[in-house]
């Protein structure tokens, strides 16, 4: 179900594929904000598990801030930068799970 929801959100985007440039984008900056939000926390005596919350929480709010801007200048909100930026938040997350101290 959740899976039509999702092919049937996307079909009004034909220009916005998969795969591309502004997917690795989406990926790596999204790595990077959770990344960065996570040492701030840290370096405030945050422990690691609301480290964790809190750079996940603004990572995704970052996430879906762009898309709004998006939808508002270019028309074009895309479920499918989300799953980009999901990644690399889930990506970055697995990252500091195996190197917490």
């Amino acid at each position: 179900m959740k899976l039509a929801l999702v092919f049937a959100l996307s079909l009004h985007a034909p220009r916005d594929g998969w795969f591309g440039p502004d997917k690795v984008q989406h990926f790596f900056i999204s790595a990077f904000v959770q990344s960065l939000g996570y040492a701030s926390l840290r370096a405030t005596n945050t422990t690691h598990q609301s480290s964790l919350l809190g750079a996940t929480a603004a990572s995704a709010a970052i996430g879906v801030g762009k898309e709004l801007r998006d939808r508002r200048v270019t028309r074009l909100f895309s479920l499918r930068d989300l799953t980009w930026d999901a990644a690399g938040i889930g990506a970055s997350t697995l990252m500091l799970e195996h190197t917490q101290r």
